[in-house]
């Protein structure tokens, strides 16, 4: 699949390194493309940087990787989506990292799914931090990454990405299921940097039989 990652921050550029080491091909989209220039050459040949507008026509798959507020800009630069998979790996973040902006009733990726009319959201990649998005690996145990959708085809796409850069990809269901998936990425934030974790942990899910 073809896959645009919208924002070259932490990342977006953690998400871009895995996928390109797994042989992906990767179109970072930024507002100022040469800013971003040498950062992205060094991820090597499959990945490129273009404008956001550019990078959201070239991929099916496109990740959103921005600051939250900058969600209604995106969705509605593009009047139909035509079905593209669109995953928001956001968090609607309160300034200082004091909660959340939206929840309990809704969810950052329902109001995002509200205004990218003709796009499939993914909820994904946001409940662990850009570290452990660059290096999945850890000694005792595979981290999971939860993803939830009203498309199951949309899902699951996004769920074998996970797959694919190291993770225990969990299904969800439904898109609604991002009104947990929010709060439960402020617990990894909470651990890290208010109770003094760092950034070198992640959660994962344990089966029994």
């Amino acid at each position: 699949m073809s896959i645009s990652i919208i924002g070259a921050g932490n990342v977006g550029m953690a998400l871009g390194s895995a996928l390109t080491r797994r042989g992906e091909s990767v179109v970072f989209g930024v507002p100022d493309p040469g800013k971003y220039r040498d950062a992205v050459s060094a991820l090597g040949d499959r990945a490129r940087v273009t404008t956001t507008a550019q990078a959201i026509d070239a991929s099916d798959v496109v990740i959103l990787a921005v600051p939250y507020a900058a969600l209604p800009v995106i969705a509605q630069s593009v009047s139909d989506w035509q079905g593209k998979i669109l995953v928001d790996a956001t968090n609607p973040l309160a300034p200082g990292l004091n909660g959340l902006l939206v929840g309990t009733t809704t969810s950052g990726a329902e109001e995002l799914a509200k205004l990218a009319k003709g796009a499939r959201v993914v909820k994904a990649f946001n409940t662990t931090g850009a570290e452990n998005m660059a290096d999945s690996h850890y000694p005792d145990g595979v981290p999971m990454m939860p993803v939830c959708g009203d498309d199951a085809d949309a899902r699951q796409r996004v769920m074998a990405l996970a797959t694919l850069i190291g993770f225990d990809a969990v299904d969800l269901g439904p898109l609604m299921a991002a009104r947990y998936l929010e709060p439960f990425a402020m617990t990894w934030i909470h651990l890290a940097l208010k109770q003094g974790y760092g950034r070198q942990f992640a959660f994962g899910l344990l089966r029994r039989g």
